[in-house]
């Protein structure tokens, strides 16, 4: 049993309502017939929209090439991404999420979205806002893949990009 006594730090903090949230989105996902692992989920969810490389997107996930691989594999076997030659480089391949993914990402987005609600309604909207910035801000010395200031003046964004993660519902 947790010691009471010491606050919970701020990673487990953190940690607890993003847990709830992937909880629900993948018991949504289950209830309309896609039976996603957490493994796989984790993985897929990095996935850029313009497709990743194996490399990237196991150091994305925090995977061994060898693990990514097999979970890919998986992913690959039940329909949700496939592996094509990288129109930027020949000798490589990207993961891309296929139609059957794109509904997963379509499943996924009104969950969140009653989540985030239900989330403001209990700390009410400054308190959201407040959250949404501070952790925006936590992010830039936290994630290795966030890049806040890509955008250029011809709207490049890059792989990495967040924004344009399979997780966001990016395209």
């Amino acid at each position: 049993m947790a010691d009471t006594s010491e606050p919970l730090n701020l990673g487990l903090l953190l940690f607890i309502p993003y847990r709830s949230m992937e909880s629900a989105v993948l018991a949504h996902l289950k209830a309309h017939g896609h039976d996603l692992p957490l493994s796989q989920a984790r993985v897929f969810q990095r996935i850029a929209a313009d497709g990743s490389r194996l490399g990237e997107l196991a150091q994305a996930a925090q995977v061994s090439k060898q693990t990514l691989g097999s979970v890919v594999d998986q992913l690959e076997r039940s329909g949700y991404v496939s592996r094509i030659l990288d129109p930027t480089d020949a000798r490589a391949r990207l993961v891309v999420v296929t139609d059957l993914g794109r509904e997963l990402v379509e499943l996924s987005v009104p969950v969140v979205r009653e989540i985030e609600t239900a989330w403001q309604i209990h700390l009410g909207a400054a308190r959201t806002a407040e959250l949404r910035r501070t952790l925006e801000a936590l992010r830039e010395i936290t994630d290795p893949f966030a890049h806040p200031k890509l955008a250029d003046s011809a709207g490049f964004r890059s792989p990495n990009d967040s924004s344009r993660r399979v997780e966001d519902g990016g395209r």
